[in-house]
């Protein structure tokens, strides 16, 4: 009898005081250990295991493993359609211990995300009202005001077309899962073209609020980047890819305006930003240090204390809306395209507010 009891709870099943008393402490351990041995087990194999696998890699009986399925539920184990057991991995909650300003900072990013970026997102309320909540007895002011943030939100989120977010979802899904994404998307000349793409990463834009994922992209069989609000529908194909290792996406993090297109060519952006009392706003000035491109940009400080922006741009045109936001405190110096496309603009706002202007060099 001695004998079965101990190879039974080598195994996980019964243990003495199994109705009570301190064996029921020691045999709810040993299940609660084998249970995080399962969730760390699966995680590590995104495809799934057969309940034999898992049982053998625990050292347990497959029963034991068949037994443990309704507490694996808990942690969004599911079985496949074939069998296996797998985490679902959109509903599986990661868990995060953060200090009081290091959930201060996802509170800003979070609130920075939703104000700057174009169209609202509801995961980012879900996250913001589980921080707030997770704070409740740590800071409760600042809990209560994190929940009012996320229901702000939340509201904003449901008055928005579900587009961008279900592509955004499905482009995490294919990120998540390495697999390759067929896509419809509407051009630059808002046509809707089709192409696959295998994403390397998503990242908020610095320039025309949005969200961008950068990745494979084919047709043109190179790496692409393409504004998510721009995708229509997103199909996940069976086809499974891996990210080059030579692939450093420190390049474009580190240079936002290299994000802000598809396919051009990076051509050179020069701009005047005046810093005369006549000119411009000298407390406007110090912004400039602070432009999203640090690492790209070169400033030339000018005697009249002006500043000269240089910095390498995918598309001019995208950053027309940035430039649009310093007012009369800038002024485009090259390209000649973007500059004669900035007073065009100038013209039609002056125009708007009944200014007649007359073009250089007549009247």
């Amino acid at each position: 009898m001695r004998r079965n009891v101990d190879r039974n709870d080598k195994n996980g099943e019964n243990t003495p005081g199994e109705h009570g008393g301190a064996g029921q402490i020691g045999r709810t351990s040993n299940k609660a250990e084998r249970l995080l041995q399962i969730e760390a087990l699966l995680l590590t194999h995104p495809e799934g295991l057969a309940q034999a696998d898992v049982a053998r890699h625990l050292g347990v009986n497959r029963s034991t493993v068949c037994r443990y399925l309704p507490d694996l539920k808990r942690s969004c184990v599911c079985e496949t359609d074939d069998g296996r057991l797998a985490i679902d991995r959109e509903r599986y909650q990661v868990q995060v211990e953060l200090t009081l300003h290091e959930a201060m900072a996802l509170h800003l990013g979070t609130r920075a995300m939703v104000t700057r970026i174009a169209g609202d997102n509801a995961h980012a309320a879900s996250a913001l009202r589980k921080l707030g909540a997770a704070l409740e007895h740590l800071a409760p002011r600042i809990s209560r005001h994190l929940i009012a943030s996320a229901g702000v939100m939340q509201s904003e989120a449901q008055r928005c077309a579900p587009s961008c977010l279900e592509a955004l979802e499905a482009l995490t899904r294919a990120w998540a899962r390495g697999c390759v994404a067929h896509l419809w998307y509407r051009d630059a000349a808002h046509h809707t073209d089709a192409c696959e793409f295998a994403p390397y990463f998503v990242e908020p834009c610095a320039i025309g609020r949005a969200t961008v994922a950068v990745g494979w992209q084919e047709p043109p069989w190179a790496v692409r980047t393409l504004k998510i609000g721009d995708v229509q529908r997103v199909e996940l194909t069976s086809r499974h890819y891996t990210i080059p290792e030579h692939f450093d996406p420190r390049g474009y993090l580190a240079d936002p305006w290299r994000m802000a297109s598809t396919e051009a060519r990076p051509v050179e952006v020069v701009l005047k930003f005046h810093g005369h009392p006549d000119r411009g706003h000298p407390g406007r000035m110090r912004d400039i240090h602070q432009t999203p491109s640090r690492q790209t940009e070169r400033l030339e400080e000018q005697p009249d204390g002006s500043v000269i922006w240089h910095a390498p741009v995918a598309d001019p045109r995208e950053i027309a809306r940035w430039i649009r936001g310093w007012g009369g405190d800038v002024e485009v110096l090259a390209p000649p395209e973007l500059r004669d496309w900035m007073m065009g603009e100038a013209r039609r706002l002056a125009e708007t507010y009944g200014w007649q202007v007359s073009p250089v060099g007549h009247g």
